[in-house]
């Protein structure tokens, strides 16, 4: 296999493992070894009006140089409506070559439901599912976060015009996730610096339970923003002064906007490419500013890649709990009574 190609294998792994993550059951594998997958999408999920299958197949050469193949499976999408989500499916492609666009596609595809939802026109009858999530909670994984002494900072270089942080961060738990004895379980800390980040991992090594956890997956997103240099306004006496108030008032009313930079890493623990996975989930879903790590002990039976299914779903279910991302089911209704209000507001101005 062609380098370019084992490059592009491992994206599209990423990819769909993000994917299955972010939407749980409505994500449904038809051919494994073909790359070919089918996704429900809906307007809404507790009460659906609209609803559309979105099938694709994963040639090789996606995500580099090729678009995805798909399908659009509903009986209610015909002529130019079909016309025009398939348009505005392959803009999203042209203006997102070599990106990985699976997530784009279903989001488009929701919001397009939900305005056709605010119309004045009744969907199609479809059969309300009831879903039951069976959950394995282990009361000893809970657990507590202590604050205790910072520890020594990674090797950054952070400005002097950076505000210093030393305090550690709050550290939250996730809910265990079990399969064939071997137990995953995420934990999530805000992060504003690099340096916050070995805080966290040294704090949870002190409990010993993580410390004897056969792989500590982790992954971060800080977004960081340059300060402007201002070491030569004490050469230059009052001037100096001057210089440096005005430079300050500047950026306080916004007129200068100094360039801000992402510092992200991720690590594997052992577990090989998990790292680089979790970190693509935190960039799909559009996390900064914070940190996820995923703890696993294995209990003697090999999971395959089910075991990047539950990393992946053991940190979203936490960014979801703590508020970082919205579920899907949430973000569909959002989005829906946002658009209602804008069309109220609209008909009331005429």
């Amino acid at each position: 296999m062609a380098e370019g190609d084992a490059g592009s294998d491992q994206r599209q792994n990423e990819e769909i493992e993000a994917m299955a993550a972010i939407y749980g059951e409505e994500w449904c594998v038809i051919d494994d070894c073909a790359k070919i997958f089918c996704i429900r999408i809906s307007d809404d999920i507790d009460d659906p009006k609209w609803t559309l299958c979105l099938q694709v197949m994963l040639p090789s050469e996606y995500p580099g140089t090729a678009p995805p193949i798909y399908q659009l499976n509903a009986p209610w999408l015909k002529g130019q409506e079909r016309v025009d989500l398939s348009n505005s499916l392959e803009e999203i492609y042209i203006q997102n070559i070599g990106e990985s666009i699976l997530y784009l596609w279903v989001e488009k595809i929701r919001d397009t439901l939900i305005q056709k939802s605010q119309m004045t026109e009744p969907g199609p009858d479809i059969k309300k599912k009831t879903e039951e999530e069976d959950i394995e909670c282990e009361d000893d994984l809970i657990l507590a976060c202590q604050l205790e002494n910072p520890v020594k900072t990674l090797e950054f270089d952070i400005s002097e015009n950076q505000p210093e942080i030393e305090e550690l961060p709050p550290i939250d738990h996730g809910i265990p996730i079990t399969d064939r004895r071997s137990t995953f379980q995420a934990h999530l800390a805000p992060v504003v610096c690099p340096k916050q980040v070995k805080m966290v991992l040294a704090k949870l090594y002190e409990n010993k339970k993580i410390a004897s956890a056969t792989h500590n997956i982790y992954a971060y997103r800080v977004l960081l923003r340059l300060q402007p240099d201002t070491g030569l306004c004490s050469c230059f006496g009052v001037i100096g002064v001057l210089f440096r108030l005005l430079v300050h008032i500047a950026i306080e009313c916004y007129i200068i906007i100094f360039p801000a930079y992402e510092e992200r890493d991720c690590e594997d623990d052992g577990e090989t490419a998990a790292g680089g996975r979790l970190l693509h989930l935190m960039e799909i879903l559009n996390v900064r500013n914070v940190m996820v790590v995923v703890s696993r002990w294995y209990g003697g039976i090999l999971l395959g890649p089910d075991r990047f299914k539950h990393i992946n779903n053991c940190a979203r279910n936490i960014l979801v709990e703590k508020s970082y991302t919205s579920s899907p089911e949430e973000s569909s209704k959002g989005l829906g009574k946002n658009k209602k209000v804008k069309k109220d507001k609209k008909r009331s101005e005429h």
